[in-house]
C-alpha cells in the first residue's frame, strides 16, 4: 500500500511532496523516527531547535531526496551523521532493498546512542560507528557506492577527507547551500581539482547538491 497522496498528510506530519512517494510502511517508520527525535531533543542538542516546527520539511524532505536522486545507491557512508541527517533518512528509505546498507559515523557519544536507538526503532539497515571520521577512514573501508556529509565542513575541508574513497570508486554527495561557489573556490586555491555535477536541491532554492566524481591534488 502507497502513502498518502501529497494532499493528505497525518498530524504533525505534512502532506508528501510529490516526488517522494514511499509505500506506507516506509512512511510509518519516518514517523517513528521524527518522534525520537523530537522526544531525545528535550534532552540533547540534536538539531537546530528553530527547525523544529518545520523537522519535515527541513530535515526528513532534504534527506530524502538524496535517495530519489540516486536512486540505485544502495551501498552509502554518512559523514558526521549527527541526528542521522540524512544517513538514517536514507536507510530506512532502503529499508527491505537487498543489499543496502548504510554507515553512520559520528563521534559524539550521545549522538551515537540515539542512532543506535533509532536504528532498533525503524529497523533501517543501518550501522553506526562511533569513531573520528579522520580515525575510520584511515582504515581499508568496504565498497561504498556514496558518501555524503550534511553540513559538516566546507568542500576544502571535505574533500581531502573523502578523496581515498572517491579513489576507490565512490562518488561524494555533499547538500550545499548559497555559499557553494565560494567553496568550490576555497577548494580551487587550496589546489584541488574536481570532476563534478551540480544538481539543484528539491526543498530550497538557493541550495544545490554537489557530486563529486573525481578529486586530485594539483602538481606543486
Amino acid at each position: 500500500m502507497k502513502a498518502p497522496s501529497p494532499g493528505g498528510g497525518s498530524p504533525g506530519r505534512p502532506a508528501l511532496p510529490a516526488w517522494l512517494d514511499v509505500p506506507r510502511e516506509t512512511l510509518d517508520r519516518l514517523d517513528r523516527y521524527v518522534a525520537l527525535l523530537r522526544k531525545w531533543q528535550r534532552a540533547h542538542n540534536l538539531v537546530a531547535p528553530g527547525t523544529l516546527d518545520r523537522i519535515w520539511e527541513r530535515h526528513i524532505f532534504d534527506s530524502a531526496q538524496l535517495v530519489t536522486l540516486f536512486p540505485d545507491a544502495l551501498r552509502w557512508m554518512d559523514l558526521g551523521s549527527g541526528a542521522g541527517l540524512p544517513g538514517l533518512v536514507i536507510a530506512i528509505l532502503l529499508t527491505g532493498r537487498p543489499g543496502a546498507h548504510v554507515q553512520l559515523v559520528e563521534s559524539d557519544l550521545a549522538k551515537s546512542v540515539f542512532l543506535r536507538a533509532a536504528i532498533r526503532d525503524t529497523g533501517a539497515p543501518a550501522e553506526v560507528h562511533s569513531s573520528r571520521i579522520e580515525s575510520l577512514l584511515a582504515q581499508p573501508q568496504g565498497p561504498i557506492d556514496i558518501v555524503t556529509a550534511r553540513a559538516l565542513a566546507p568542500l576544502e575541508k571535505l574533500v581531502p577527507m573523502v578523496e581515498p574513497l572517491v579513489a576507490a570508486g565512490a562518488r561524494a554527495v555533499f547538500p550545499k547551500g548559497r555559499d557553494l561557489d565560494a567553496e568550490l573556490a576555497a577548494l580551487d586555491r587550496a589546489g584541488w581539482e574536481i570532476e563534478f555535477d551540480s544538481h539543484p536541491s528539491r526543498t530550497a532554492a538557493d541550495a544545490r547538491i554537489i557530486e563529486i566524481r573525481e578529486a586530485r591534488r594539483r602538481p606543486r
